[in-house]
């Protein structure tokens, strides 16, 4: 086997055959297969199976019926499945044109470099199948940011946001990678320095369907971003941060209504305690949730822990707004900062502690994670 080709798919059918097509026009003199890793909730694993049928060379079906780390954890999933070393990902819109394949290749080929990136951003790549000024905006700055904050990694990538390319898995430590979404190339290149070469693409638009990028995967990416380059706590201060200036408005909220600041900051405290252990469950510690028990006795814990330390808060509040003369927004601020190192360290260390007693039932029920099917 030459190739591996992995395409992670979310209700992708009407693209399916002609992916395949074209797939098989582009690299007919290469022995390969496609990999589709599929977290569809519509008929799109039933059109895979029936494509898989009639084409030229193998395709693998893995459908999740448990998806883990969105599009991302779909791309390890199945670079860990590949027969091939090489591995190309690409995306099951066709926004990645099949007929570069060949020029990714051709230039793995030289066996100099570890990844071959299909950039957007170098002479003869162009992104204009991006949906409106506003996407093209928001790509191009999420690439300077993400090379600002990884100048070394990156220096040899101008593309780092991209979905299209073509890895040497036995370059990579998988088993490191930590896949938040959709920018699993980022995930790729932060975690070790790799040898990069690229080649122009030009972002074509959808064959058919519709973007799955949403204002979610967006604080998925910023959340990514942090915790490679400053580890989870970042990404805790983050969610904090949002909860402390939520905590903050709905006080402030409430005192303009004519609430008296204990009551205002108890409420206010309540609502950003449930809001944060939701942000918490989805972006800071996603990927200790499924060894650390159910999300049940995790939000009992954490909220648990939270009104304790609200407790604890409130009366020092009090003796900052009336002892010491703070003005009580000030003060609430001052007590949150305060608190944040603590709410860390309980909730990594206790909350999603992983359960020793669970490990053997994780191992057994591991090959049953994901149903892969060979046509």
């Amino acid at each position: 086997m030459d190739l591996t080709i992995v395409v992670p798919t979310f209700n992708e059918g009407p693209n399916v055959v002609e992916l395949l097509r074209r797939i098989g026009d582009a690299v007919d003199d290469r022995m390969i297969e496609v990999v589709f890793v599929d977290d569809s909730t519509d008929d799109t694993p039933a059109i895979i199976e029936r494509a898989a049928k009639t084409a030229d060379f193998p395709v693998r079906l893995v459908h999740r019926d448990e998806p883990v780390a969105g599009l991302g954890g779909a791309v390890v999933e199945g670079i860990r499945t590949a027969n091939s070393s090489w591995c190309l990902v690409m995306d099951g819109d066709l926004q990645h044109p099949p007929e570069d394949i060949p020029r990714l290749l051709a230039r793995a080929d030289r066996g100099d470099v570890d990844i071959v990136v299909a950039s957007r951003y170098i002479a003869g790549g162009d992104s204009k199948g991006l949906a409106d000024a506003t996407r093209t905006t928001v790509s191009r700055a999420s690439t300077l940011l993400t090379k600002a904050m990884f100048p070394r990694k990156l220096g040899e990538c101008s593309d780092p946001m991209t979905g299209f390319f073509l890895v040497d898995r036995d370059t990579i430590d998988i088993d490191a990678l930590r896949p938040r979404g959709f920018k699993i190339l980022l995930e790729i290149l932060a975690r070790r320095h790799m040898r990069v070469a690229e080649v122009p693409f030009a972002f074509a638009p959808r064959y058919a369907g519709s973007s799955k990028a949403t204002f979610t995967q967006g604080i998925r990416f910023l959340t990514q971003l942090l915790m490679l380059r400053f580890g989870r706590m970042s990404a805790f201060a983050l969610v904090g941060g949002v909860g402390a200036i939520a905590n903050l408005v709905i006080m402030w909220g409430l005192i303009r209504l004519g609430m008296d600041y204990l009551p205002a900051s108890i409420i206010a405290s309540e609502i950003t305690i449930i809001g944060n252990f939701l942000l918490l469950e989805y972006l800071v510690f996603s990927d200790m949730r499924s060894e650390s028990g159910s999300m049940t006795h995790r939000f009992v814990k954490s909220f648990a822990f939270n009104n304790a330390e609200a407790i604890i808060r409130i009366p020092v509040l009090w003796v900052l707004v009336e002892n010491a003369h703070i003005p009580s927004v000030i003060a609430a601020g001052l007590t949150l900062i305060a608190a944040f190192v603590v709410r860390f360290v309980f909730h990594a260390l206790v909350v999603y502690a992983p359960k020793s007693q669970r490990v053997p039932a994780v191992l057994e029920a591991a090959p049953e994670r994901a149903r892969a099917a060979e046509y």
